[in-house]
């Protein structure tokens, strides 16, 4: 199986300009191609899985990755499946990111100057330095306002209004494609099908311009059974990086997607062989449970190494199967400075944890009945709890049926 039959046949590829031209390319290693990443954040998410193994799986058969910092497009912010504009960062902020970034994904490529090694490029070293009406002389018309308006990347944009700001997006993704390609070389773009519209803007310039043929292929963005995009749990981002998202927790969201989701994920972001894939699609009932293991087991590896995953693995099992090491975890250490006349209050207790962002969210929680203390479920948010209680291997705060925190005090 060639890689881009394996691609397929794992559910990945959603769109793609000449598939001829493409499976020639990275089937071959002839591919030079480059995923962008605005630096909104100090940490990649789980919703960056899809692209991050895609760029690991292309690596693999000799294709030469480029991981695009957009710290020139992140001024601007790309409005593609966003209802609000995004946040405007300074330049020290964008740089920053782009340093964790590389971080974290020197955990899937590998770096360097050989000819199958990784590169990582800022497009603000060429798109700040742009003069405006030589931009507009050079490319303006190469793009029509009409087919870019007809673009899915602005349609949600437009009912509630389009920033002229952001409206640039797309003249300044497609100027990126068309720099790299002369530059360095770079002859296919990837990334999630939602860019679709913005990657062609960049083919069609390389061609009005330059008069040669590149190539773009999006995947296939990485959504629940529902619809929604995965990534986020409560409302908040999956992190990658362990201090923003524990080990565990990383472990625990993937360990607990859906039935009809464990499947699709594992073929998508996993690296396991397919035939052992296909035998797994059988599974049902209890072996679901063990299917999300070996899910949430392999991605916490690939992001935070094999201690931590067995670790992990070790501390869900305590919780949920009554076997391995309930002490890895995620465990929080109340001070004197958390009690008042010698207990916690139950709001306190949860924010404290973790376990709820406000006291006004704690409140809802257990007044919901979605709290236990010790086993005990937490009926009024006024009940306090005693600071002995904490001593010793402390008491297990639960929220929900999947999210267990041990409090201590000593």
């Amino acid at each position: 199986m060639t890689l881009y039959d394996e691609l397929v046949a794992r559910g990945l590829v959603a769109q793609v300009t000449s598939e001829d031209e493409i499976k020639d390319l990275i089937n071959n290693g002839k591919a030079t191609f480059y995923i962008g990443y605005n630096c909104t954040a100090d940490s990649l998410t789980a919703g960056h899985f899809v692209t991050l193994t895609l760029m690991k799986r292309l690596q693999q058969a000799g294709n030469k990755p480029i991981a695009l910092i957009g710290g020139g497009t992140t001024t601007i912010g790309d409005p593609s499946g966003r209802t609000d504009m995004r946040k405007m960062l300074s330049r020290e902020d964008i740089d920053h990111n782009a340093a964790c970034f590389k971080k974290q994904m020197e955990r899937f490529i590998d770096f360097g100057e050989g000819p199958g090694q990784a590169m990582m490029l800022n497009n603000a070293d060429w798109l700040l330095s742009l003069n405006y009406v030589e931009l507009l002389r050079e490319v303006g018309a190469c793009f029509s306002v009409n087919n870019m308006l007809r673009a899915d990347c602005y349609k949600q944009r437009m009912e509630k209004g389009l920033s002229f700001l952001e409206f640039n997006y797309m003249i300044m993704q497609s100027y990126d494609f068309y720099h790299m390609f002369q530059t360095v070389g770079c002859n296919l773009q990837c990334g999630g099908n939602d860019q679709w519209s913005n990657m062609l803007g960049g083919t069609e310039l390389i061609r009005r311009k330059l008069g040669k043929d590149s190539h773009c292929m999006t995947i296939n963005l990485l959504t629940d059974s529902q619809g929604n995009k995965m990534g986020k749990t409560a409302g908040n981002a999956v992190w990658l990086d362990p201090n923003k998202t524990s080990p565990y927790d990383f472990y625990q969201y993937w360990r607990n997607v859906g039935d009809a989701d464990v499947m699709k994920c594992i073929r998508w972001l996993t690296f396991l062989p397919l035939e052992q894939i296909d035998e797994m699609d059988h599974w049902k009932d209890a072996q679901l449970n063990q299917a999300k293991e070996i899910l949430a087991w392999e991605l916490t590896n690939m992001v935070h190494g094999k201690e931590e995953a067995d670790k992990a693995q070790a501390a869900a099992r305590a919780l949920f199967s009554g076997g391995g090491d309930a002490g890895n975890m995620p465990s929080t250490e109340l001070t004197d400075a958390d009690f008042t006349d010698g207990s916690i209050g139950a709001l306190t207790l949860l924010v404290k944890c973790g376990l709820a962002a406000s006291n006004g969210e704690a409140r809802r929680l257990i007044q919901q009945g979605g709290i236990a203390v010790a086993d005990e479920k937490v009926a009024d948010p006024a009940a306090q709890f005693p600071k002995d209680k904490f001593a010793g291997e402390g008491v297990i705060v639960k929220k929900g049926k999947k999210v267990f925190h041990r409090a201590t005090f000593s």
